[in-house]
């Protein structure tokens, strides 16, 4: 027997869109995005373009009495030549915090990426609707967390009762950067991933501001932090920096520092946290740039290797190893005239213990246990007792 329901469509604005930084309108719909506009303007990188519109963190927030909602969506699905297919992205439903549902779109527009020749294509696809029924009667928080690695188009949010803004959480508000790790690769869901997991366990708004490859310390990055508000601040800095084989050491710390700046003209005393790389073997001690390893992708998986020369660190080239020890230094040096800015080693978040217990799968990315366990340690550190972002510290 098939339940009638008589359904109220809601306008998917800024209003009940938590995570974004911006909400562009598109021919048949609306696409979240975690750079505002201005900084996109600035992207000349395909692979940030690509990572800032897959919406980690991002999910609809809404108050209703209904007992099912309808969303309407157009996701991307990702397809690497000559590697083995994606799984599709899930869509997570809470109800005052607790998961209700999960869903995932089968179809949608298809992007295939070849790495190596350097070239992408898209081909336009359906809409597709996620249905999500029998929830608790009675008014409720909703939450929909969105794919954190597919981008999404949202089309329409249907329900069988009316939808209101939600109340104000008071919970405080924190903003982080990253890599892919802190964008949640090879994370299984989106409250899967650690800032997800570290944020639910601090009582904390995410705004994720990781991005796969991209965590390159941009100034556009920086001036979009510097103006979003928020309460708690966090940049974990390094892993990309080496992958591109970006920038030399001397370069460096002018950077951290420039981007560390801009962070303080926008948020002066907030607690602000600098993280440095967790363990990644193949990036320790040997310099980047990093490469596909087509060795893997021909036996059917995804791997990745360092193509660096270890004897050229002697002339400024960056691995792991390096960049935890400037910026433990910058940090040292620059707290002495600002209390509230602190350093948390990554390998206190995963070391090479822990890679021997928990082996990072494609040897870059951890995976949803390693996830579970970088988040259990920086909640510990960070909003336990005593720490950067406890309540006492604000």
């Amino acid at each position: 027997m098939t339940t009638r329901h008589d359904w109220t469509t809601t306008p998917i604005t800024a209003d009940i869109l938590r995570g974004a930084l911006d909400l562009e309108q598109a021919e048949r719909g609306v696409l979240p995005h975690r750079l505002p506009a201005r900084a996109r303007r600035q992207i000349a990188d395909g692979q940030l373009a690509m990572a800032e519109s897959q919406p980690a963190g991002v999910r609809l927030a809404f108050r209703t009495r209904a007992t099912a909602v309808e969303l309407d969506v157009v996701a991307t699905k990702r397809v690497y030549a000559g590697a083995p297919p994606r799984p599709d992205g899930v869509y997570e439903l809470l109800v005052d915090g607790r998961l209700a549902g999960r869903a995932g779109a089968s179809d949608g527009d298809t992007l295939t990426i070849d790495m190596s020749a350097g070239t992408a294509r898209t081909r336009p696809g359906p809409v597709e609707t996620l249905r999500f029924t029998g929830l608790p009667d009675g008014e409720k928080d909703v939450e929909i967390w969105l794919p954190h690695d597919e981008t999404t188009l949202l089309v329409a949010l249907r329900t069988d009762a009316p939808v209101r803004t939600p109340r104000p959480s008071g919970r405080p508000v924190w903003l982080h950067h990253g890599s892919s790790i802190s964008h949640g690769s090879n994370a299984a869901t989106p409250t899967g991933t650690w800032p997800a997991l570290a944020a639910a366990s601090g009582g904390a708004e995410l705004i994720n501001m990781g991005f796969g490859g991209g965590a390159l310390l941009d100034p556009f990055t920086a001036r979009a932090m510097r103006d979003t508000p928020a309460d708690l601040l966090s940049v974990k800095i390094g892993i990309n920096i080496v992958n591109a084989d970006l920038m030399r050491l001397r370069a460096f710390g002018p950077a951290v520092h420039g981007f560390l700046d801009t962070l303080r003209d926008g948020h002066p005393t907030a607690p602000l946290l600098v993280i440095s790389p967790i363990c990644c073997p193949i990036h320790e001690n040997t310099p980047g740039p990093l490469a596909p390893d087509f060795t893997a992708m021909s036996e059917g998986r995804v791997g990745f290797t360092a193509t660096g020369d270890p004897a050229e660190v002697a002339g400024g080239k960056l691995t792991l190893t390096v960049i935890r020890d400037e910026l433990a230094r910058i940090v040292k040096e620059r707290s002495a005239t600002d209390p509230r800015l602190h350093h948390l080693d990554g390998l206190d978040l995963y070391g090479a213990d822990d890679h021997a217990e928990l082996p990072l799968p494609d040897d870059l990315h951890p995976d949803p246990a390693t996830h579970r366990r970088i988040a259990e340690r920086f909640a510990r550190h960070a909003f336990g007792r005593g720490g950067p972002f406890a309540a006492q510290e604000r």
